[in-house]
């Protein structure tokens, strides 16, 4: 116990103000997604874009490329949240068959994929979770982008299976803050359910609207 408290102050120590600035960053762009804020998505890609040079900075190219895929359902979830052809701004829903398809497809044949890669064509230790860690991230990043409320399960599936690895490789800090992240999303799932259940609630005592 005492060597994980030393190396997370000694991380602490060690950490620079732009790594500061993505982790208060990333924060911000979880506590606005749960409350359905469109300022997620700037806070999000400002955060996503210093973490890409951070990683590639360290020569860690694989968490790069993971990066750029959520720097680019940021951008796509942005663009699709707003006003799109006169259209209506997306609201919040729950997944139906083809999303939930799309999503586990998203789930297993990426995690398939970056296990073979990883296994293959790096020296990881631990293909199998790191690749499942990512998988999951990837198909809650595309459902948060789409407003369904399930993101909240994938992204927690994800930090889950990453609060460990984390440890596993002495990142104690990253950990925590995972950890925070977990809970927050749990906050979120909820959040959204509620806000779902108003919408339909003034629905039906206002019908004129839903027309």
């Amino acid at each position: 116990m005492h060597h994980w408290i030393t190396l997370f102050e000694e991380q602490i120590k060690e950490t620079t103000w732009l790594q500061w600035a993505a982790v208060v960053l990333g924060v911000a762009e979880v506590l606005f997604a749960r409350v359905n804020n469109i300022w997620l998505y700037p806070t999000g890609i400002a955060g996503t874009v210093i973490s890409i040079y951070l990683l590639l900075a360290v020569q860690l190219y694989a968490e790069s490329a993971l990066n750029l895929y959520y720097l680019l359902m940021s951008i796509y979830g942005w663009i699709h949240w707003i006003n799109k052809r006169n259209e209506p701004p997306v609201k919040i829903t729950w997944c139906k068959g083809r999303e939930w398809t799309i999503s586990l497809a998203i789930t297993f044949v990426g995690w398939l994929v970056l296990y073979l890669l990883l296994k293959n064509f790096t020296p990881s230790n631990v293909p199998v979770w790191d690749a499942w860690v990512s998988s999951t991230a990837w198909a809650g990043m595309w459902l948060l982008a789409r407003r369904k409320i399930e993101n909240w399960i994938f992204l927690n599936i994800s930090n889950l299976f990453a609060i460990p690895l984390l440890f596993y490789k002495g990142l104690p800090m990253f950990a925590v803050l995972t950890l925070f992240l977990f809970i927050v999303a749990f906050w979120g799932f909820f959040e959204w359910k509620g806000i779902l259940k108003k919408e339909k609630s003034t629905l039906s005592v206002n019908p004129v609207i839903a027309a």
